[in-house]
Protein backbone atom coordinates (compact mmCIF):
# COMPACT_ATOMS: atom_id res chain seq x y z
CA UNK A 1 0.00 0.00 0.00
CA UNK A 2 1.39 3.37 -1.02
CA UNK A 3 0.43 6.96 -0.26
CA UNK A 4 -1.06 7.29 -3.74
CA UNK A 5 -3.59 4.56 -2.91
CA UNK A 6 -4.76 6.64 0.03
CA UNK A 7 -5.06 9.72 -2.15
CA UNK A 8 -7.04 7.79 -4.76
CA UNK A 9 -9.50 6.51 -2.15
CA UNK A 10 -9.99 9.95 -0.58
CA UNK A 11 -10.50 11.59 -3.98
CA UNK A 12 -13.05 8.95 -4.98
CA UNK A 13 -14.96 9.49 -1.74
CA UNK A 14 -14.95 13.25 -2.36
CA UNK A 15 -16.31 13.04 -5.93
CA UNK A 16 -18.46 9.88 -5.53
CA UNK A 17 -17.77 9.05 -9.16
CA UNK A 18 -14.88 7.20 -10.82
CA UNK A 19 -14.81 9.44 -13.89
CA UNK A 20 -14.80 12.72 -11.97
CA UNK A 21 -12.26 11.39 -9.45
CA UNK A 22 -9.95 10.21 -12.24
CA UNK A 23 -10.21 13.62 -13.90
CA UNK A 24 -9.32 15.36 -10.60
CA UNK A 25 -6.31 13.05 -10.18
CA UNK A 26 -5.17 13.54 -13.76
CA UNK A 27 -5.34 9.83 -14.64
CA UNK A 28 -7.63 7.67 -16.78
CA UNK A 29 -10.66 6.00 -15.20
CA UNK A 30 -9.66 2.34 -15.80
CA UNK A 31 -6.37 2.61 -13.86
CA UNK A 32 -8.22 4.28 -10.99
CA UNK A 33 -10.84 1.53 -10.89
CA UNK A 34 -8.07 -1.09 -10.87
CA UNK A 35 -6.12 0.66 -8.08
CA UNK A 36 -9.22 0.88 -5.87
CA UNK A 37 -10.00 -2.81 -6.51
CA UNK A 38 -6.38 -3.72 -5.65
CA UNK A 39 -6.64 -1.65 -2.46
CA UNK A 40 -9.83 -3.45 -1.41
CA UNK A 41 -8.17 -6.82 -1.97
CA UNK A 42 -5.20 -5.75 0.15
CA UNK A 43 -7.42 -4.46 2.97
CA UNK A 44 -9.56 -7.56 2.73
CA UNK A 45 -12.99 -5.93 2.50
CA UNK A 46 -15.06 -3.75 0.21
CA UNK A 47 -14.43 -0.06 0.83
CA UNK A 48 -16.93 1.42 -1.66
CA UNK A 49 -20.44 0.59 -2.79
CA UNK A 50 -20.89 1.10 -6.52
CA UNK A 51 -24.46 2.24 -7.20
CA UNK A 52 -26.33 3.97 -10.02
CA UNK A 53 -26.44 7.10 -7.89
CA UNK A 54 -22.69 7.11 -7.34
CA UNK A 55 -19.82 5.52 -5.47
CA UNK A 56 -20.02 5.76 -1.68
CA UNK A 57 -17.85 4.49 1.21
CA UNK A 58 -19.04 1.44 3.12
CA UNK A 59 -18.80 1.41 6.91
CA UNK A 60 -15.40 -0.21 6.53
CA UNK A 61 -14.51 2.38 3.91
CA UNK A 62 -15.46 5.26 6.19
CA UNK A 63 -13.22 3.87 8.94
CA UNK A 64 -10.37 3.37 6.45
CA UNK A 65 -10.72 6.86 5.00
CA UNK A 66 -10.55 8.51 8.43
CA UNK A 67 -7.21 6.84 9.08
CA UNK A 68 -6.03 7.48 5.53
CA UNK A 69 -6.67 11.20 5.85
CA UNK A 70 -4.65 11.36 9.09
CA UNK A 71 -1.88 9.28 7.52
CA UNK A 72 -1.58 11.63 4.55
CA UNK A 73 -1.56 14.61 6.91
CA UNK A 74 1.30 13.01 8.83
CA UNK A 75 3.20 12.30 5.61
CA UNK A 76 2.82 15.94 4.58
CA UNK A 77 3.91 17.13 8.03
CA UNK A 78 6.88 14.75 7.98
CA UNK A 79 8.02 16.15 4.66
CA UNK A 80 7.63 19.71 5.93
CA UNK A 81 9.51 18.95 9.15
CA UNK A 82 12.31 17.23 7.24
CA UNK A 83 12.70 20.19 4.88
CA UNK A 84 12.79 22.68 7.78
CA UNK A 85 15.35 20.58 9.66
CA UNK A 86 17.51 20.35 6.52
CA UNK A 87 17.44 24.16 6.27
CA UNK A 88 18.49 24.52 9.91
CA UNK A 89 15.13 26.01 10.93
CA UNK A 90 14.62 23.40 13.66
CA UNK A 91 16.88 21.18 15.72
CA UNK A 92 19.30 21.90 18.56
CA UNK A 93 22.50 23.85 18.93
CA UNK A 94 24.69 23.48 22.04
CA UNK A 95 27.04 26.41 22.58
CA UNK A 96 29.77 26.68 25.22
CA UNK A 97 31.38 30.07 25.78
CA UNK A 98 33.58 32.04 28.14
CA UNK A 99 31.87 34.83 30.08
CA UNK A 100 33.67 37.64 28.28
CA UNK A 101 32.16 36.54 24.96
CA UNK A 102 28.83 37.76 26.35
CA UNK A 103 30.21 41.28 26.09
CA UNK A 104 31.04 40.83 22.40
CA UNK A 105 30.33 39.32 19.97
CA UNK A 106 27.61 36.99 21.33
CA UNK A 107 24.85 39.56 22.01
CA UNK A 108 24.51 40.50 18.32
CA UNK A 109 25.04 36.95 17.06
CA UNK A 110 22.64 35.24 19.48
CA UNK A 111 20.02 37.96 19.04
CA UNK A 112 20.06 37.59 15.28
CA UNK A 113 20.10 33.79 15.45
CA UNK A 114 17.09 33.79 17.77
CA UNK A 115 15.15 36.08 15.47
CA UNK A 116 15.97 34.17 12.28
CA UNK A 117 15.84 30.63 13.73
CA UNK A 118 13.25 30.84 16.53
CA UNK A 119 12.47 27.11 16.43
CA UNK A 120 16.06 25.96 16.94
CA UNK A 121 16.55 24.89 20.55
CA UNK A 122 19.56 26.85 21.78
CA UNK A 123 21.42 25.37 24.76
CA UNK A 124 23.90 27.83 26.27
CA UNK A 125 26.65 26.83 28.69
CA UNK A 126 29.09 29.26 30.25
CA UNK A 127 32.36 27.42 30.79
CA UNK A 128 36.10 27.91 30.80
CA UNK A 129 38.04 27.31 27.60
CA UNK A 130 39.59 24.00 28.59
CA UNK A 131 36.21 22.60 29.64
CA UNK A 132 34.45 23.72 26.47
CA UNK A 133 37.23 22.19 24.36
CA UNK A 134 36.87 18.85 26.16
CA UNK A 135 33.08 18.97 25.78
CA UNK A 136 33.39 19.79 22.08
CA UNK A 137 35.77 16.88 21.46
CA UNK A 138 33.50 14.55 23.43
CA UNK A 139 30.45 15.57 21.39
CA UNK A 140 28.68 17.29 24.30
CA UNK A 141 28.81 20.67 22.49
CA UNK A 142 28.28 21.70 18.88
CA UNK A 143 30.31 24.92 19.01
CA UNK A 144 32.60 26.58 21.56
CA UNK A 145 33.98 30.07 22.02
CA UNK A 146 37.09 30.33 24.14
CA UNK A 147 40.49 31.94 24.50
CA UNK A 148 43.25 30.59 22.30
CA UNK A 149 43.24 27.71 19.90
CA UNK A 150 42.01 24.45 21.47
CA UNK A 151 44.74 22.24 22.87
CA UNK A 152 44.90 18.68 24.10
CA UNK A 153 43.65 15.30 22.91
CA UNK A 154 41.24 15.60 20.01
CA UNK A 155 41.94 19.26 19.26
CA UNK A 156 43.20 18.29 15.81
CA UNK A 157 39.62 17.23 14.98
CA UNK A 158 38.33 20.79 15.37
CA UNK A 159 37.96 23.70 12.99
CA UNK A 160 39.00 26.90 14.81
CA UNK A 161 38.58 30.47 13.60
CA UNK A 162 39.77 33.57 15.50
CA UNK A 163 36.87 35.99 15.98
CA UNK A 164 38.71 38.71 17.90
CA UNK A 165 42.11 39.87 19.12
CA UNK A 166 42.51 41.26 22.62
CA UNK A 167 45.11 42.70 24.94
CA UNK A 168 45.63 43.02 28.67
CA UNK A 169 44.14 45.86 30.71
CA UNK A 170 44.04 46.58 34.43
CA UNK A 171 41.03 47.62 36.49
CA UNK A 172 41.24 49.27 39.92
CA UNK A 173 38.98 50.94 42.41
CA UNK A 174 38.43 54.65 41.83
CA UNK A 175 40.12 55.12 45.24
CA UNK A 176 43.24 53.22 44.18
CA UNK A 177 46.48 55.19 43.65
CA UNK A 178 46.47 54.12 39.98
CA UNK A 179 43.01 55.56 39.37
CA UNK A 180 43.26 58.44 36.93
CA UNK A 181 46.32 57.05 35.20
CA UNK A 182 45.90 56.16 31.53
CA UNK A 183 48.29 53.24 31.90
CA UNK A 184 50.34 51.17 34.32
CA UNK A 185 53.60 49.40 33.62
CA UNK A 186 54.78 45.95 34.52
CA UNK A 187 56.86 47.13 37.50
CA UNK A 188 53.79 48.83 38.99
CA UNK A 189 51.78 45.63 38.62
CA UNK A 190 54.44 43.56 40.34
CA UNK A 191 54.10 45.76 43.42
CA UNK A 192 50.33 45.27 43.75
CA UNK A 193 48.05 42.45 44.85
CA UNK A 194 46.55 41.05 41.65
CA UNK A 195 43.22 39.49 40.67
CA UNK A 196 43.49 37.01 37.79
CA UNK A 197 41.77 34.09 36.09
CA UNK A 198 42.56 30.59 37.44
CA UNK A 199 45.31 28.61 35.76
CA UNK A 200 43.16 25.47 35.43
CA UNK A 201 40.41 27.37 33.60
CA UNK A 202 42.40 29.66 31.30
CA UNK A 203 45.95 28.27 31.09
CA UNK A 204 46.80 30.29 27.96
CA UNK A 205 45.97 33.56 29.73
CA UNK A 206 47.91 32.67 32.86
CA UNK A 207 50.89 31.57 30.76
CA UNK A 208 50.86 34.99 29.13
CA UNK A 209 50.78 36.70 32.52
CA UNK A 210 53.74 34.63 33.70
CA UNK A 211 55.69 35.63 30.62
CA UNK A 212 54.83 39.29 31.21
CA UNK A 213 55.33 39.51 34.98
CA UNK A 214 57.79 36.71 35.61
CA UNK A 215 56.95 33.14 36.51
CA UNK A 216 57.80 33.42 40.23
CA UNK A 217 56.76 36.99 40.94
CA UNK A 218 55.05 37.13 44.38
CA UNK A 219 52.24 39.29 43.00
CA UNK A 220 51.23 36.49 40.66
CA UNK A 221 51.84 33.47 42.88
CA UNK A 222 49.78 35.12 45.63
CA UNK A 223 47.10 36.54 43.35
CA UNK A 224 43.39 36.34 44.11
CA UNK A 225 41.69 33.98 41.65
CA UNK A 226 38.39 34.97 40.01
CA UNK A 227 36.60 32.79 37.47
CA UNK A 228 35.05 35.47 35.27
CA UNK A 229 35.60 39.08 34.31
CA UNK A 230 32.62 40.33 36.27
CA UNK A 231 34.13 38.94 39.47
CA UNK A 232 37.52 40.44 38.58
CA UNK A 233 35.90 43.87 38.13
CA UNK A 234 33.82 43.46 41.29
CA UNK A 235 36.78 42.52 43.47
CA UNK A 236 38.79 45.43 42.05
CA UNK A 237 35.89 47.77 42.86
CA UNK A 238 36.03 46.50 46.46
CA UNK A 239 39.71 47.47 46.68
CA UNK A 240 40.99 43.90 46.73
CA UNK A 241 43.76 44.62 44.25
CA UNK A 242 44.45 45.25 40.59
CA UNK A 243 42.29 43.15 38.29
CA UNK A 244 43.87 41.92 35.08
CA UNK A 245 41.80 40.80 32.11
CA UNK A 246 40.97 41.30 28.45
CA UNK A 247 40.25 44.75 27.10
CA UNK A 248 36.83 43.35 26.22
CA UNK A 249 35.85 43.80 29.87
CA UNK A 250 35.89 47.57 29.34
CA UNK A 251 32.54 46.97 27.65
CA UNK A 252 31.12 46.23 31.12
CA UNK A 253 31.89 49.45 33.03
CA UNK A 254 31.05 49.60 36.73
CA UNK A 255 30.74 52.66 38.92
CA UNK A 256 33.70 53.12 41.20
CA UNK A 257 36.26 51.53 38.89
CA UNK A 258 39.01 52.79 36.60
CA UNK A 259 40.57 50.99 33.64
CA UNK A 260 44.25 51.37 32.72
CA UNK A 261 46.14 50.18 29.70
CA UNK A 262 49.10 47.90 30.49
CA UNK A 263 52.48 48.89 29.07
CA UNK A 264 54.16 47.42 27.23
CA UNK A 265 51.09 46.28 25.36
CA UNK A 266 50.49 42.61 26.15
CA UNK A 267 48.43 40.67 23.58
CA UNK A 268 46.15 37.98 24.97
CA UNK A 269 45.11 34.75 23.26
CA UNK A 270 42.59 35.26 20.46
CA UNK A 271 38.90 34.76 21.06
CA UNK A 272 38.33 31.61 19.00
CA UNK A 273 35.23 29.87 17.65
CA UNK A 274 35.60 26.09 17.28
CA UNK A 275 33.49 23.18 16.09
CA UNK A 276 33.98 19.59 14.95
CA UNK A 277 35.40 19.35 11.44
CA UNK A 278 33.09 16.44 10.66
CA UNK A 279 29.97 18.19 11.98
CA UNK A 280 27.74 19.38 9.16
CA UNK A 281 24.49 19.58 11.08
CA UNK A 282 22.02 22.06 9.58
CA UNK A 283 21.64 23.91 12.90
CA UNK A 284 25.40 24.44 13.09
CA UNK A 285 25.50 25.56 9.45
CA UNK A 286 22.71 28.03 10.21
CA UNK A 287 24.71 29.41 13.16
CA UNK A 288 27.84 29.76 11.04
CA UNK A 289 25.76 31.53 8.41
CA UNK A 290 24.70 34.08 11.05
CA UNK A 291 28.37 34.52 11.97
CA UNK A 292 29.16 35.15 8.31
CA UNK A 293 26.42 37.77 8.06
CA UNK A 294 27.26 39.52 11.33
CA UNK A 295 31.04 39.46 11.03
CA UNK A 296 32.22 39.55 7.39
CA UNK A 297 35.93 39.10 8.16
CA UNK A 298 35.20 36.08 10.34
CA UNK A 299 33.01 34.77 7.52
CA UNK A 300 35.96 35.15 5.16
CA UNK A 301 38.10 33.02 7.50
CA UNK A 302 35.36 30.39 7.59
CA UNK A 303 35.20 30.44 3.81
CA UNK A 304 38.95 29.83 3.69
CA UNK A 305 38.48 26.66 5.73
CA UNK A 306 35.07 25.39 4.63
CA UNK A 307 34.48 26.98 1.24
CA UNK A 308 32.07 29.85 0.54
CA UNK A 309 28.43 29.62 1.54
CA UNK A 310 25.89 30.94 -0.94
CA UNK A 311 24.12 34.08 0.16
CA UNK A 312 20.34 34.10 0.22
CA UNK A 313 18.49 36.86 -1.54
CA UNK A 314 17.03 39.62 0.56
CA UNK A 315 19.26 39.08 3.58
CA UNK A 316 20.07 42.75 3.94
CA UNK A 317 23.43 44.30 4.64
CA UNK A 318 25.97 42.72 6.95
CA UNK A 319 26.88 44.43 10.18
CA UNK A 320 30.44 45.81 9.95
CA UNK A 321 32.94 43.70 11.86
CA UNK A 322 34.02 46.59 14.05
CA UNK A 323 30.39 46.96 15.16
CA UNK A 324 30.08 43.21 15.66
CA UNK A 325 32.96 43.40 18.11
CA UNK A 326 31.80 46.72 19.57
CA UNK A 327 34.96 48.57 18.56
CA UNK A 328 36.61 47.62 21.82
CA UNK A 329 38.34 44.48 20.64
CA UNK A 330 40.56 44.22 17.59
CA UNK A 331 38.95 41.91 15.12
CA UNK A 332 40.69 38.92 13.55
CA UNK A 333 42.25 40.43 10.43
CA UNK A 334 43.02 39.11 7.00
CA UNK A 335 45.67 41.79 7.05
CA UNK A 336 47.42 43.58 9.88
CA UNK A 337 44.67 46.19 10.08
CA UNK A 338 43.01 46.55 13.49
CA UNK A 339 40.21 48.66 14.87
CA UNK A 340 41.46 50.28 18.09
CA UNK A 341 39.23 52.11 20.44
CA UNK A 342 39.95 55.81 20.46
CA UNK A 343 41.71 57.44 23.38
CA UNK A 344 38.85 59.92 23.70
CA UNK A 345 36.36 57.09 24.08
CA UNK A 346 38.59 55.43 26.70
CA UNK A 347 38.71 58.66 28.67
CA UNK A 348 34.92 59.11 28.55
CA UNK A 349 34.42 55.53 29.69
CA UNK A 350 36.75 55.92 32.65
CA UNK A 351 35.13 59.20 33.62
CA UNK A 352 31.72 57.54 33.74
CA UNK A 353 32.88 54.48 35.68
CA UNK A 354 34.88 56.40 38.25
CA UNK A 355 32.02 58.77 39.03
Amino acid sequence: MEARHLRYALTLAEHAHFGRAANALGIAQPPLSKQIADLEREVGTRLFDRTRQGVFPTAAGAAFLARARRALDEITAASTDAARAARGETGRLRLGFIASALLQPLPDVLGRFGRERPDVQLELHEMATNRSTAALVAGALDVAIGLGRPRGVGAEQLVSVPIGHDHLVAVVSSRHPYAGQPSVDVDQLRRQPLIVAPDEDEPAVVTGLRTLLGKDTPALTGATVARDIHTIIGLAACGMGVGLGPSRMMAAPRRGTWFCQVTPRAPLPDLVLSFQARDRSPALNAFLHIIRKNCPEVGAALDDRLGPLGQEEGEGDSIPTWLCLAGRVEVHPRSSTSVPRSAALSARLNQSTSA
